[in-house]
């Protein structure tokens, strides 16, 4: 025969308080659970992100140690020196092209013909024979 302490145990765990209880907490564990999953998804999404970064910046940095590495070059010196400067080579001779003046296809102001007082089909006539 079962004694009462074994019996209260029974009766404690086949109750409707005891099942009410583990709900509560099965629904606790189950939403902790949840939580720490969807905070771990946003740490992967943030460090995959940054590893991008990091990528693009590498990239970046060896797109500008190219960049540095021309400018300490000799060549670099001497073609600005050239451009920005004027200079020229030991040796080397400069030829001055001087500017000329540009012509123009627009008729001067005295050639225009007034059209502010002829008709229109003599308007016509004068584009086309002209």
């Amino acid at each position: 025969m079962p004694s009462a302490k074994e019996s209260s145990w029974k009766i404690f765990f086949g109750s409707q308080l005891f099942l009410l209880v583990a709900t509560i907490i099965a629904i606790m564990v189950i939403f902790g659970y949840a939580r720490a999953y969807y905070q771990d998804y946003l740490v992967t999404q943030e460090i995959e992100s940054l590893q991008d970064q990091a990528k693009s910046l590498e990239a970046k940095k060896m797109e500008l140690l190219e960049v540095l590495k021309y400018v300490k070059s000799d060549s670099f010196a001497e073609e600005k020196a050239r451009t920005e400067l004027n200079m020229v080579k030991p040796g080397e001779q400069v030829l001055v092209v001087p500017k000329t003046a540009v012509t123009s296809n627009r008729q001067e102001n005295n050639s225009v013909v007034g059209w502010t007082n002829i008709s229109n089909y003599r308007k016509w006539w004068q584009y086309f024979t002209n």
